[in-house]
Formats: C-alpha cells, structure tokens, sequence
C-alpha cells in the first residue's frame, strides 16, 4: 500500500481542509509539497506545535495512555546508549530480538547489545500455549530477565509470501508481542515493544550488528509466577466470558477462518469458530495483521483500532479476551487494548487449537445469522 492509498484509507480526501503538523518542520513541509501534488488544494502547515501546542498545558492533547510501552526506535537507541536517565531509575535493561526456531534471523543482523530468544522459550509446541510457571521462571533467568528488569522486544518482519522466510514471517515482530505478553504475565513490570520492530530500526538508519550477544543468567526472578494471571484465561474461564452479558470472546482471526472456509493452519484439522465469539478481524489470513498495523509494520493510530472496536461493541466496561489460532494474533490485538488502558482484558491462551481439539466443545461455521 502506498502512501496515497494510506491517505484515502483514513478518509483524507481533497475537498477537505488538512492542517499538517509534526516534531519536524522539514517533515511537516515535505508532507504539505506531496499532499499539494496529489491535488489537495486546501492544505496548511502548522509549524508551531512543539513549542506552542505541545508546551501548553490548557490545550487539548489525545495521547495513548500507555504510550511508554510502545518506544521508538530513537528510544531504543538511547537506551543502547546509556542515555535513559537517570539510568531508567536504576533499572537493567535487556533488549530481546525474538524469533521461533531461526536464530539465523538474530545473526544476520540485530540491534546492538540484544540478545536473542527464541519464542519457544515461554510457550510450549505442542499446544502454543505458554510454558508452566517453573518453565518460565527458569528461562527467564537464563536470558537474565527479573521482574524489575526493563525489557524492549523486538523482532524481524518476514514476508509470509515468500516460503523462504519461514520460519519467520509469524515469528517475527508478531513473536515479539506474543513474548512481551508472556513476560507481563510472568510478572515483568516494565516491557517495551519497539514500535514497528527491527524494520523501524532499519528504516532510522541506527546501527547494525551481527554479534552473538552472550546471555547473562540472573539467580531469581524476584516474584512467584504468574504475578499477572488475570492477562490469560483458559478453556474454563473462555466459555465463562461466553455466557456473561459483560464479556466477549474476540476472535481475531481472518473471515475465511472465522466462517470454517480454512482452519488457517496446516496442524489444526478443525475448521471453524466458538459459538458466540465476535468477529475482531486481524486480517486476510493467519499470517497477516494489516487491520491492527500500518503499512511499515507500526501499529495502526490507537483511535483507529479503538473506533472499529467500538462499532462492533467491544468497550473497556466490558472483560474481552482475544484469540486467535495459537494465541499470537490474539497477543497483539490484546497489546493494542492494554495499552490503551482498557481495564480488564486478557488473551484466550488455547484459541482455536485448544478449543478445536476437544471434541466436547461446540463449534460453529458459515456466516452467522
């Protein structure tokens, strides 16, 4: 998708006034030259954000309010740096770049000082779901992870077109998220997900490496686990939410998916949806994201995912849990709601797989009425 296309997408069209304004004023500028181009004859650019707008506490500013959990690579680089003062409040910090089975992704090139973590460090293969509390705890220890550490996951984005690329294209930033969940369920108080991953790291220009990070192994992890149980709900608790006027079982996974066309995985057999979920659609198809992302991999504009949200009666007064496959879209629909601060949400762990699996539960296909 090119960059008009994104424009027309967010409902920016030539008979309207546009107002550009940015951090930059070169940027702000070169914007206002592409939009004039492209026929938008009404566009104007407001250079004074930074030092009028923004420095103005009695105006008005919309923000995510976790928008500390979602850094940029500049962030990042800081942090690389031992720039974060005052020392990020005497906090380690570990940079993790995840991957699933493909350390290769890690050693043709990472950020400096990252180490790398394979995705199946914190879930188990043989249901996807996360790994038992003393499975967690010991491998967080081992790549040097406590509680009160600072952690920035990251991964590679790999195109899911290309055979090539997998394993990856689903273990790249995707797998970041999925750790990042698993880690805040452990109880990590302080994980950060560099927004729009490596690529976003590429695309600033920062430096690349591909030294083999040694890990540096902690003795404790500091809490029991899990510190935050109330991020997953299983199999019991999912068909709970079903029966609850205030809560909703998210299924984000494809239309396809949803109506038994496909099962979206060549291991599930089952084709189908739980009865009563509602369609929270991710995307075209298992390996693709693009209703929660941008197009350079950024997660989309929070007032974007929050209004489809909304059209379709997921609202932060209600419990939502999200799934997916095998948990890892559903891991990153749930981090746009988390940060967002909606209260109480969490993340379906055994989705489709588990739920698929038992030939007790119900299922459903085709459209619904």
């Amino acid at each position: 998708m090119d960059l008009i296309e994104i424009i027309h997408s967010k409902g920016i069209t030539p008979d309207k006034q546009i107002v550009i304004y940015s951090y930059s004023e070169d940027e702000s500028n070169k914007m206002a030259v592409f939009f004039n181009r492209m026929g938008f004859t009404h566009t104007g650019v407001y250079l004074d954000f930074v030092s009028q707008w923004s420095a103005n506490p009695n105006l008005p500013m919309d923000k995510l309010p976790r928008y500390k959990n979602l850094v940029s690579p500049q962030w990042v680089k800081a942090a690389v740096e031992g720039n974060i003062p005052p020392k990020h409040d005497g906090r380690k910090i570990v940079i993790c770049h995840a991957h699933y089975r493909n350390r290769n992704a890690y050693l043709s090139g990472h950020i400096p000082g990252a180490i790398d973590m394979d995705t199946l460090a914190l879930e188990a293969p043989e249901t996807w779901n996360r790994r038992s509390p003393k499975e967690l705890k010991a491998a967080l220890e081992q790549h040097g992870i406590t509680s009160d550490t600072t952690v920035v996951v990251y991964g590679k984005y790999m195109n899911p077109d290309n055979a090539d690329d997998f394993p990856g294209s689903a273990a790249g930033h995707i797998g970041a998220i999925r750790n990042a969940m698993i880690m805040m369920y452990a109880g990590v108080e302080d994980v950060r997900v560099l927004n729009g991953g490596f690529q976003s790291w590429v695309d600033a220009g920062y430096e690349i490496t591909t030294d083999d990070v040694e890990k540096v192994p902690v003795k404790d992890f500091g809490v029991a686990i899990p510190a935050h149980p109330e991020i997953i709900v299983d199999v019991p608790e999912a068909k709970k939410m079903i029966a609850s006027p205030n809560a909703e079982l998210v299924c984000v996974r494809s239309w396809p998916e949803y109506i038994g066309e496909v099962s979206g995985y060549n291991y599930i057999e089952k084709k189908g949806r739980i009865p009563g979920a509602v369609f929270g659609n991710c995307g075209t198809d298992a390996y693709h994201m693009e209703n929660y992302r941008n197009s350079d991999h950024t997660t989309r504009e929070y007032h974007e995912i929050e209004a489809n949200w909304r059209s379709i009666n997921l609202t932060p007064d209600k419990h939502l849990a999200f799934y997916c496959g095998t948990g890892w879209r559903g891991s990153e629909a749930w981090f746009n709601a988390w940060l967002l601060g909606w209260p109480r949400v969490s993340v379906f762990d055994g989705g489709w797989f588990e739920w698929s699996n038992d030939p007790e539960n119900p299922f459903e296909t085709g459209i619904p009425e």
